[in-house]
């Protein structure tokens, strides 16, 4: 079994996670913070925009793998995965602006709450229509 499509949107979060990084150690170096976060304000919502997406995204991905490697549709894996990206891209430019665009927040978080529940309900069907198959 060949697993196609999960890789494309693995490789797309990491350099999204990448970036975040990036930006977390490019305030660390302007604001002179090597260790914690001083309290600074602009630092703790670039480490918070990157650790959400580490929180958030590893496990959505999980979720997709599992179903590309139960047969689940493609354009399924095609949709969450797409979405998942677009709720990730919105939330960490949407949480990490000063002020916050809560707007974009928001909607990043819904986005990528809907793939994570969508991806472990089709799971379970898939799992159990599996089981029961067997």
């Amino acid at each position: 079994m060949s697993v196609m499509i999960t890789p494309i949107f693995a490789g797309l979060l990491a350099l999204l996670y990448v970036v975040l990084t990036i930006r977390v150690i490019a305030a660390r170096r302007s604001e002179r913070i090597g260790l914690g976060d001083q309290g600074n304000r602009k630092l703790i919502r670039r480490m918070r925009a990157h650790s959400n997406c580490a929180e958030y995204a590893p496990f959505a991905l999980l979720l997709l793998l599992m179903l590309e490697l139960m047969n689940g549709a493609p354009l399924l894996l095609w949709g969450l995965g797409t979405v998942l990206v677009a709720g990730r891209i919105a939330h960490a430019y949407g949480f990490s602006q000063e002020p916050e665009l809560g707007n974009l927040r928001v909607v990043g978080m819904v986005l990528t709450f809907a793939v994570i529940v969508i991806a472990a309900l089709a799971n379970l069907v898939l799992a159990v229509n599996g089981s029961f198959l067997s």
